[in-house]
């Protein structure tokens, strides 16, 4: 039990390095009309973890890639990227690692990622209209009027994507995590 348990902690160490390795290498605009809103990998690592270890474990991931990426990838975005971050992606992992939980198979992985998306782009807006208001010193008219054109279709697209590469690699990903050497018990008969 002890090794088992210390194993998942490495492991979900290596996809915090590797969810800040992807922000750091994997970083773009979308929509011209707001450059600040830049698409990243970073969630891809966590919905891997999340999926591996469950949905609270996948939210820890989350909180620690919001604070080692707010502190050291997006210093920009301060205390506000850090709270944003782990309320959007902590609220797919939540939903899409229960879901998964119970419909352990390739549709309710689907499912699963399908449901964390939309639930993930639905809280972005109060967010958004909370944190980029009060904190980001933006007016409530301009939020409200990118909410449909821009904000919406971001997290959408964001979450769309990172649910896609998810899809295709997570089988990949979780026979390289699940390697290890069984002790295979041979019984001598004398």
């Amino acid at each position: 039990m002890k090794n088992k348990t210390v194993k998942e902690l490495v492991q979900m160490a290596m996809l915090v390095a590797l969810s800040i390795v992807l922000v750091y290498m994997v970083r773009f605009p979308i929509f011209p009309a707001a450059p600040f809103l830049e698409y990243d990998m970073a969630d891809v690592p966590i919905l891997i973890g999340t999926f591996l270890f469950g949905p609270l474990s996948g939210l820890l991931l989350t909180i620690a890639v919001s604070i080692v990426q707010g502190l050291t990838v997006s210093v920009q975005s301060g205390w506000v990227g850090i709270v944003m971050h782990a309320f959007a992606t902590g609220s797919f992992v939540l939903v899409a690692g229960t879901l998964y939980r119970y419909k352990h198979d390739r549709l309710g992985a689907v499912i699963a990622l399908i449901c964390g998306s939309i639930v993930m782009t639905l809280m972005m807006i109060p967010l958004n209209l909370v944190f980029t208001v009060y904190f980001m010193g933006a007016t409530r008219e301009m939020v409200v009027s990118m909410l449909v054109p821009i904000i919406i279709p971001f997290n959408l697209i964001k979450a769309g994507a990172n649910s896609v590469i998810t899809f295709l690699v997570y089988k990949s990903v979780a026979r390289v995590l699940r390697l290890e050497k069984e002790e295979k018990v041979v019984v001598q008969t004398r």
